[in-house]
């Protein structure tokens, strides 16, 4: 063991950087909130260097203080054959990745898990709770029934992110059947993991077929107990996220077809709620659990490479900026060998914005393909060598080493270790525990100004305390001094022993300052405050951590700059020019001239409305038999609208009726956005078909929830490489539009926009217009 004083001896995190990165930003050297020394930029697929795909991942900050993630079971290579359980990785700056092993062997995998029936294991979830690292996952097929695709949850606990991983001996979730007799076994798919804020853990599970419920978890995670709780609707929904922000659960959720190839629509949409089960609604207050199911979009294809932008997790990084990690298909490259079998997921990273209580990735521009700045990850200390020379220390610390954390220091008394953050906005964060039997309160400070400088004294000046009263179980947030300090409280659960590992953070942005206690930094906080600051408020000056007396561990320590925040959304596609020649507001009983009738769907006009029955034919496959009205389109961008009547009844299977606009090369090239009926749902979907590989290959991406009367856009442009992009926007009132994905079509293709209305006999679809506006720039 070592003891420090005011110790100055240097330390630096010494971390390899693999490929990812494209190059450094010196620019940002004096600011560790626009990249901090040694900041780099990156550029998608942040997994390129250790694996081709490596899909559903999850990711955690070690108490070692690097980020792990975790993937799908698959071969990690092109060509490799060889599937790997549940694969891990690790970066110090969660863009530059290495492999580091997998969880499982085929002979370690739990013994439930079927090895005749060749059982995998998929979308892991990774957690650190009560001072162990915890792994949920699927196994495909189990020995807890004999009959096959009797999917269920498991868990396994490690010491290590890294391992060795001991699988419980029964699953948490077990296999739940369907109604279909042998064999038909709903998809118990896909866990998350979350602790309430009363300290109680639960468990988010379920696919599209059963759809996606809640269950409480024993104290120690490994069984669900109590009634299970629907919070998403069965065929819309799957790999649930959830994450609690400013007093709201958020519920990210995956839809559509996750492995289509080139046509993979798989995108990630949200619903918010004040309690952890539910109900989620979203920004428009349509619930998710619902026939006309809601679901903010929060990621989705938008026109470069990126296809089947799904299943996320979220991080935070140094600078208190969240980042959405998921997987996606390069539309170029979508399969893993050859032109069919195993899609190909790599893993993207992109930062995650919240405006006006949502979030969206990029603030709606969602995936990155070219260089965007990286996290912030630079500056956090983890004491292997002692306190660095940029940290000043009021009393002793003495040295230790844990068993998952490595070095880190110790309290002997009243102590602090505090360092300039370099501005008013700030964020401070660092795991922290005490001794068992110890009471003093241990925190995190900013603007601390010791009395005189003496060592020993912690009791100097400080602006912003948070802290953790193992006496009184409180999380503290205190500002000012006098008379003019003000303090507010949390109680910490039962359930939180302090003397296990616990990530604080302290953020102070605006004039605002807040603090949360967590496991492991990943969105569901076991304590949280927030407290205006009064004026005079001193936020500048020493920032680290503070100990009332001995036996306080600290590591993982970082003050830095808060990062700024984006809180304005992308600007959508302007309307222009209604041009009155390229559309039809059917207020004649004849349609106007300029239409090109295809296969002669069976249309009437009056009222102002043309009506036509849902025909018995699609467009989808070699059949062809769809009727279509066709328009010509300007050459130069334009935007689309209708407004669409359709009854298609709610909660009964009238697979696929449909209705709304088309983007129309030919029968085999097109996009199609409608509402329409998929099984007991009904969906708002932006579906396109397309050669590929010598086959016609079909996906769809799902936009805003529908209504009986819906509004439909088809928004088009030219990007640089004269590829022409179409996006989806809905609406259920015609003034707030919702943004969905993005189609291509090759450059030159001769694009026409019409009307469908197929997919099944039994309804018929209303159009009250169609209107085409030019320069929707």
């Amino acid at each position: 063991m070592r003891t420090f004083s005011v110790l100055t001896a240097p330390t630096v995190l010494s971390l390899a950087l693999t490929a990812g990165v494209l190059a450094t930003t010196p620019a940002a050297a004096d600011d560790p909130a626009r990249g901090g020394p040694g900041s780099t930029v990156y550029a998608n697929p942040v997994s390129a260097a250790f694996a081709d795909t490596y899909a559903d991942p999850a990711v955690i900050r070690g108490k070692d203080g690097w980020w792990y993630a975790y993937g799908t079971t698959d071969p990690l290579r092109e060509g490799e054959g060889t599937r790997h359980l549940l694969p891990i990785s690790r970066s110090a700056d969660l863009v530059s990745w290495e492999y580091v092993g997998d969880a499982f062997t085929e002979d370690t995998r739990p013994a439930w898990a079927d090895r005749e029936r060749g059982a995998a294991l998929w979308a892991p979830d990774i957690r650190y709770v009560d001072g162990q690292y915890r792994m949920y996952f699927v196994v495909t097929e189990t020995t807890v029934t004999a009959e096959p695709n009797d999917n269920a949850i498991g868990v396994a606990t490690a010491p290590t992110p890294t391992g060795p991983w001991t699988p419980t001996d029964e699953p948490v979730v077990g296999p739940r059947h369907g109604s279909g007799g042998s064999g038909d076994f709903l998809w118990t798919f896909d866990p998350s993991h979350v602790v309430g804020p009363d300290g109680r853990e639960h468990l988010f599970y379920g696919s599209y077929y059963g759809g996606i419920w809640v269950t409480e978890l024993s104290d120690d995670g490994t069984a669900a107990v109590g009634a299970p709780v629907q919070v998403a609707i069965d065929n819309k929904y799957e790999g649930a996220y959830v994450v609690q922000r400013d007093g709201w659960w958020y519920l990210f959720a995956s839809s559509a077809n996750c492995c289509a190839g080139p046509t993979t629509g798989y995108s990630v949409h949200v619903g918010r709620s004040r309690d952890l089960t539910g109900p989620y609604v979203d920004r428009e207050g349509v619930p998710l659990n619902q026939s006309r199911a809601g679901g903010t979009p929060v990621l989705a294809p938008n026109g470069n490479r990126w296809v089947g932008t799904g299943h996320n997790a979220v991080v935070t990084d140094l600078g208190g900026q969240d980042w959405i990690v998921y997987h996606a298909i390069d539309r170029a490259d979508p399969y893993l060998d050859g032109t069919d079998g195993i899609n190909e997921r790599p893993m993207l990273i992109d930062r995650l914005d919240w405006i006006d209580g949502w979030p969206t990735a990029r603030a709606g521009a969602w995936a990155s393909e070219g260089p965007e700045r990286a996290p912030v990850t630079a500056g956090a200390t983890d004491f292997e060598q002692g306190v660095p020379r940029a940290w000043t220390t009021t009393g002793r610390w003495t040295s230790a080493e844990e068993p998952d954390a490595g070095g880190s220091l110790v309290s002997d008394g009243p102590v602090t270790l505090t360092r300039s953050a370099g501005g008013r906005d700030l964020r401070v964060e660092a795991d922290l525990r005490v001794d068992p039997g110890a009471t003093p309160s241990f925190g995190l400070v900013s603007g601390h100004h010791s009395r005189g400088g003496q060592a020993g004294d912690s009791r100097g000046q400080h602006g912003v305390t948070a802290s953790l009263d193992p006496v009184a179980r409180e999380l503290v947030l205190e500002a000012g001094r006098g008379r003019a300090a003000v303090r507010t409280t949390a109680p910490l659960p039962s359930t939180v022993d302090l003397t296990t590992w616990h990530a604080l953070a302290l953020t102070i942005r605006d004039g605002v300052a807040t603090a949360e206690l967590t496991h492991a930094r990943l969105g569901d906080p076991l304590a949280a405050v927030r407290l205006e600051l009064p004026r005079g408020a001193a936020t500048v000056g020493g920032a680290g951590v503070v100990a009332g007396g001995a036996g306080v561990h600290v590591d993982n320590l970082s003050a830095l700059p808060a990062s700024r925040l984006v809180t304005k959304p992308l600007r959508q596609p302007r309307v222009g020019a209604l041009d009155p020649a390229l559309g039809d507001e059917f207020d004649s009983e004849e349609l106007a001239p300029g239409w090109a009738v295809v296969r002669s769907p069976q249309v009437t006009l009056g009222g102002g409305v043309l009506r036509w029955p849902t025909e018995a034919t699609d467009l989808v496959g070699t059949g062809n038999d769809a009727g279509l009205l066709l328009r010509d389109v300007p050459e130069t961008d334009w935007v689309a609208e209708t407004r669409l009547t359709i009854d298609l009844g709610t909660d009964t299977v009238r697979n696929y009726q449909q209705g709304g606009l088309v983007a129309y090369v030919d029968d085999d090239l097109w996009a199609r956005l409608s509402h329409v009926a998929i099984w007991n749902t009904r969906q708002t979907e932006l579906g396109t078909e397309r050669p590929y590989a010598g086959r016609l290959q079909y996906g769809g991406t799902i936009v805003g929830p529908p209504a009986e009367t819906t509004w439909l856009r088809l928004a088009h442009r030219t990007d640089d490489a004269g590829e022409h992009e179409v996006q989806a926007f809905t609406s259920t009132d015609g003034r707030t539009w919702v943004a969905g994905g993005v189609w291509t079509f090759p450059a030159g293709s001769d694009l026409r926009v019409g009307l469908v209305s197929h997919g099944g006999a039994g309804a018929t679809a209303e159009f009250d217009y169609l209107r085409v506006y030019r320069s929707g720039r």
